[in-house]
């Protein structure tokens, strides 16, 4: 029957906050009855021997590092769920929750020392099999992987998903017909990739990432504790209530105090990240304006980063026509006056061919010159032979120039001649080599490769761009 109190005797505040208590707790349990005596004990034990640190517990350790390791290393998302699912490292942390309810110390000891262990043993490992892997051809690790950027920078988000992982975990434990939605929440957590991303990022010296992915592993571990601290007392794990007690358990504070203090750095980040994302979409905004004021020129890519108070900007842009100096000196103010910071331009550029199959090529007229030899007979017994030279000029029909010469190196000596297309070089050809073009002609990431013989021979391929056409005037030579 519902608890009455009458309100006709005054209470005193002591009074007003038990008899509180008791009609929280009473309606609790009408929306969600607590687990019966023997289900408790149950899940008591089953806690104690997960967060025992015994030679299985380090196995599944070794092996799930293992596995999310490379699974960041290669970029892979389903090789880390993977290893989301072997890692155990949640029943720890559900362990250290139920012991600050319950106030049991030994649950508490092992439950700390098999997180701890465990996730010092997982930074080791993939501290080596990084280590390993950076030294072996077989992954580049030039740029970071995304998955390793993605845990890197932590938000109010992960906080949030940290709080409802620590619940359903909980919840699931307690819940025998539930069991089979743990791997679900392990899943959602991810316990272990924060870990071996603090590995990979000391590995390579890269302390931001290793900083972000630590920041990242405590707010989870903090935050799934806390939540099960607070459902564990809501279902009725906490031992029974002196008087004089709080309407809430000292151990339930201090973890809410825990997590929402977590909400400082975690909040500055996402700022940083908000102001960051929003000054790019500036500059990239800014950089496709102007270049769209030039005719016949096509933004590809815009990276900027910023250098004690200087922007520098790298754009590449795809061109029918080569830009000069004054172009890039005429943008780099146009963008200065726009973003109204001090900036440095770097252009890129990338020459590319505007072919239209309505338009056929025009056909451009080749002079080949050839000399045709007579042979005279004499009716004296050692014959001679006279050449008599005939010169005739034959005008043929091709769709591309047949003569070339090498002029455009950007100051360089010359350029390779190429196999194939971006292909392995045969030759150096230096500026003012005279070329002949043949029949072959390709695109090529945006560049027109033209298929060439120099004056020894040698057929190979070379940009278009660095070419200029050479008009022979036909001349009759004997």
């Amino acid at each position: 029957m519902y608890p009455h109190f009458p309100h006709e005797i005054p209470l005193t505040a002591k009074e007003f906050f038990t008899r509180l208590r008791v009609r929280i707790r009473f309606l609790w349990r009408r929306v969600l009855p607590p687990p019966d005596r023997e289900r408790r004990a149950e899940v008591q034990l089953q806690l104690r021997e997960a967060s025992e640190p015994d030679f299985d517990y380090f196995v599944l350790v070794l092996l799930s590092c293992t596995i999310a390791t490379f699974g960041l290393l290669i970029d892979s998302a389903a090789t880390i769920i993977g290893a989301m699912l072997v890692a155990p490292l949640m029943s720890p942390i559900l362990g250290l929750g139920l012991a600050s309810i319950r106030g049991d110390t030994t649950l508490l000891r092992d439950a700390a020392i098999a997180l701890f262990r465990g996730a010092v043993f997982a930074v080791l490992l993939a501290i080596f099999i990084t280590w390993t892997n950076a030294r072996l051809p077989f992954i580049s690790l030039q740029e970071l992987p995304v998955e390793v950027l993605a845990r890197t920078r932590p938000s109010p988000i992960d906080l949030g998903v940290a709080v409802a992982g620590g619940l359903a975990a909980t919840f699931a434990l307690v819940q025998p017909n539930l069991s089979a939605a743990l791997p679900g929440v392990a899943i959602a957590t991810a316990l272990m990739p924060p870990l071996c991303t603090i590995g990979i990022g000391i590995a390579l010296g890269d302390w931001e990432v290793a900083t972000g992915a630590t920041l990242l592993f405590i707010t989870n571990a903090v935050t799934i504790a806390a939540s099960a601290i607070a459902l564990f007392f809501a279902m009725g794990f906490a031992p029974r209530r002196k008087e004089g007690d709080g309407l809430l358990p000292r151990s339930l504070l201090i973890s809410a105090a825990l997590t929402l203090l977590l909400l400082a750095p975690l909040g500055y980040q996402s700022y940083q990240l908000v102001q960051q994302a929003q000054r790019s979409q500036l500059i990239n905004e800014v950089v496709r304006q102007e270049i769209g004021k030039i005719e016949d020129v096509e933004l590809v890519s815009v990276n900027s980063v910023e250098n004690d108070g200087i922007l520098e900007i790298e754009i590449t842009v795809r061109t029918v026509q080569a830009l000069n100096y004054d172009d890039s000196v005429a943008l780099r103010e146009a963008i200065d006056v726009q973003l109204q910071q001090p900036v440095e331009l770097s252009i890129n550029q990338v020459f590319a061919a505007r072919l239209d199959p309505r338009v056929p090529p025009s056909q451009t007229p080749t002079a080949i010159l050839s000399v045709t030899p007579t042979v005279t007979g004499t009716s004296t017994p050692t014959p001679t032979r006279t050449s008599t030279p005939t010169a005739s000029a034959t005008a043929t029909y091709t769709a591309t120039p047949a003569y070339l010469e090498l002029t455009n190196a950007f100051g360089q000596e010359g350029v390779y001649l190429r196999q194939s297309p971006e292909g392995p070089s045969i030759a150096f050809l230096f500026v003012g080599s005279q070329l002949r073009q043949l029949a072959g002609m390709e695109i090529v990431n945006g560049w027109v490769w033209i298929e060439v013989m120099d004056g020894l021979g040698r057929i190979g391929w070379i940009p278009q761009f660095y070419t200029s056409l050479v008009t022979l005037t036909p001349t009759t030579a004997p």
